[in-house]
Order: structure tokens, then sequence, then C-alpha cells
């Protein structure tokens, strides 16, 4: 689903922020925004249009209102109207700078919102960009639970009733963290970062099949959850049976897709005397492993390839001695 934020939206959840002041008293308030980037006309004013991409935001710093305030009022008027001509949701003027003449004038007939802020151009670019990014980030929810261990983001997953819950329960009590569960609200950032939180309503509470909703906070103390946290492996909860084909040595890795993002995903197949818990510690522990370059399957692996080698030269020597 393709986000939209007004200029509305933007002008009212960011105007303390970035110190903006509406030059035009509401005009424009209602374009929609359909891109999170935002970006400098540059050589737009000086005419070349060939690469311009209309539908961002607009910033004038410094380079731009000095350029526009050199030209002949005839020029400036015609290269003015070529910029508003195209598809431009709002324009922001930064540093507090003096207006050239006709620019508002031209933004005002085309309905095009103009505010003005007192920030330098990289302190506005720098406050705006993170609200824009979070704004548009690619969403989704998914059905699990999510738990912090030893710093990891575990995305636990399996059918209705399989106990994700009382898994991360038990992680909790063990001094672990809980971020969200049952219904997973993840974003990406980036290309490769998704970050998973839990619900507004329902934050800091879970469900427990036999005793309802719990909360967490207060039986186990605020340090038992977290708001949000980067979700770094998907552990996929299956009933055991003797069909299921399971990895045994780590070296059949498999991945999920979470918003266009790769992750590592591990089934863990149930049956009785498992202790569930000790097996999501290790793996989030393997995880940092693997993150600091200590693949342990892998290193298996290399010894075992190396001992049959020398394996087989031994045997080698022996056939090809005739003494």
């Amino acid at each position: 689903m393709t986000k939209t934020l007004t200029v509305r939206e933007l002008f009212d959840r960011m105007k303390t922020s970035l110190e903006l002041e509406d030059l035009l008293d509401g005009v424009g308030h209602d374009r929609t925004l359909e891109s999170g980037e935002i970006s400098s006309p540059g050589l737009v004013l000086a005419g070349y249009v060939e690469r311009f991409v209309p539908n961002r935001l607009q910033a004038l710093g410094e380079t731009e209102i000095s350029y526009l305030a050199s030209l002949l009022p005839e020029e400036r008027t015609r290269l003015l109207n070529q910029f508003f001509s195209f598809k431009v949701p709002a324009v922001f003027v930064t540093k507090d700078q003096p207006l050239p003449s006709g620019l508002k004038e031209a933004a005002q007939a085309v309905g095009v919102a103009l505010f003005r802020s007192k920030l330098k151009t990289n302190e506005f670019y720098r406050r705006l960009k993170p609200f824009l990014e979070t704004t548009f980030a690619p969403a989704a929810t998914l059905h699990g639970s999510l738990a912090d261990v030893f710093g990891v983001g575990l995305l636990v997953t399996g059918q209705s009733g399989i106990g994700k819950s009382e898994c991360v329960l038990d992680l909790v009590e063990r001094g672990h963290r809980l971020v969200a569960d049952d219904i997973v609200m993840v974003t990406r950032r980036g290309h490769d970062v998704v970050i998973g939180r839990g619900h507004e309503l329902q934050r800091g509470h879970m469900e427990i099949r036999g005793i309802g909703l719990i909360n967490i906070p207060s039986i186990f103390g605020v340090k038992a959850v977290r708001q949000q946290k980067r979700i770094e492996v998907v552990v996929q909860l299956e009933e055991w049976n003797q069909t299921l084909l399971v990895d045994r040595t780590g070296l059949d890795t498999e991945t999920a897709d979470i918003l266009g993002v790769e992750l590592p995903k591990i089934r863990v197949p149930l049956n009785p005397g498992k202790n569930l818990t000790v097996i999501a510690e290790v793996i989030a522990l393997n995880h940092l492993l693997k993150y600091s370059g200590v693949d342990s399957a892998s290193a298996f692996n290399e010894r075992l390839i190396a001992h049959m080698a020398r394996a087989a030269d031994v045997e080698k020597y022996l056939q090809e001695d005739d003494e």
C-alpha cells in the first residue's frame, strides 16, 4: 500500500522542530506527498529540467536564493514560472533568508505551499529526513512474538496455539525483554534493516492461554520490555512428526523474506521435554558468533573435510608402499 502525507500534516507535526513559518497562510496545505524525498532544485532554476523529479519536496538554500536574487526580474519570473509548472508538493526556504521578488507570487499563483525555516540548510535536512524516512518506510503486520535476547531480535512464529507467547514469556522470566506479542508491526529502514514493535494499545501486554492478558512491566518491571527492536532472526516453531525434515548441521541455511529483506530462518520442531527457552538463547548467541565471524557449523565442516583428506593421504601411502 502506497503511503501518503498531506502538506498540512507535515507542517503540523514538524512546525516546531523545523522552526517553520507559513508564508502563504494555508495555501497548498491540501496537497499530498507521494514521496519521502526532499531535494534542492539546483540546475532547474537555471532552466535545465531534463532530470528534474517534480514530486519531491524542494528546499531553497543560500545558493538558490542568491542565484534567483541575482537575475533580472523578467528572467527570474520566467524561471520561477517554469519551476512551479511542475507538480511540486511544497517549497522550503532555509536560513530565514529574505525572499527574492516574484517567488511568493509564483508559488501562490499555482497553489504551492511556501515555508521559511530559521535553520541552516544542513540542519534542516538532518531534522526532516528521518521523519520522512519513518513516515514513508515500507510496513507490514506479522503474526508472532518478538523478543530481545542477548541484544538479538528473535521473531518467534508458528501456527496459532503452538506456544509462541509461552516461549517469549519464559525468556522474559530469564531476564530477556519483550517487544511485541501476537501482533508485530514491522517497518523497513534503508535496504536491510527491519524494525519490529508492538501495537500501541497492547504494548507491554501478553495473552497467555488459560490465564488471559498479563501486564509484563507490572510483573517483571519496566526493564522487561522495550518499545522496538531490529528483527535479526526468525524462529519458526513447528509440530514434530516423523516426516519433518530439519537441518541437523546448520549448513543448509534458510531465509525468510520480510519487506524485501532476507533474514536467517531457523525451524525448531517441538516435542515433549524440549527446552525451547534454552534453544532460543543458543540461537541468539550463535547469531552473535556468526556476526563476529565465527561460524561453528562451517568450521566443523572444514575440520571434517581436512581430517578425511589426511586419512585418504595415509591410506594412499600405505597402498603404494611395496616394502
